[in-house]
């Protein structure tokens, strides 16, 4: 019997403890300079390009399943731990906080969450909790890596865990309301 495989966004579960812990699909991995990105048709994943500047990513780079943010795509999640996790790996994600962010004239906000299986994390239970250095690391990343590309990226600042559950819940609901949009209109024709 041949099994099909999973679409990481459409049928991975976003989780059974939303939204204090989310299950993560990793697409790019800590210290990387390739930016991979889920393919929405296939589900598979390519190579949308080996960044421009010379900054790798400052934590493990993916979205959350089952979620859809005003950009068009599946919300964002930074997924802090202290290895580098392999592209199109699950992971439970404890959320900690955002960072709010724009990126070509559009809210592109990132949820930010620590591995909730890495002991070394164990502490971190708000964003408050991490060292100053990874927050201004997050800034300075997004703000410089597409620089060389000629386009800007603006981080607005970081919020806690509230602000990040009400992102979360808000891109469930939207996910909901686009399938049921898409379901409908392959049904009409």
């Amino acid at each position: 019997m041949m099994v099909g495989t999973a679409h990481p966004w459409h049928d991975v579960t976003v989780g059974d403890a939303i939204p204090n812990e989310v299950i993560a699909v990793i697409e790019i991995p800590s210290g990387s300079r390739t930016k991979y990105e889920l393919d929405k048709p296939s589900g598979l994943i390519r190579l949308d390009r080996v960044l421009f500047s010379p900054v790798h990513y400052p934590a493990n780079y993916g979205l959350i399943p089952q979620t859809y943010y005003s950009d068009g795509d599946p919300l964002d999640i930074l997924v802090i731990c202290s290895e580098a996790l392999v592209p199109m790996s699950l992971v439970k994600a404890r959320i900690i906080g955002m960072m709010e962010m724009i990126d070509s004239d559009m809210d592109d906000n990132k949820i930010i969450a620590v591995a909730a299986n890495d002991a070394s994390l164990a502490y971190v239970k708000n964003i408050e909790d991490l060292p100053p250095h990874t927050t201004h690391e997050f800034r300075n990343f997004f703000e410089d890596y597409k620089k060389l590309e000629g386009k800007s990226v603006q981080v607005l600042g970081f919020k806690g865990r509230s602000a990040a559950f009400a992102c979360i819940m808000e891109s469930i609901a939207l996910y909901k309301q686009e399938i049921k949009a898409t379901v409908k209109k392959q049904v009409n024709g």
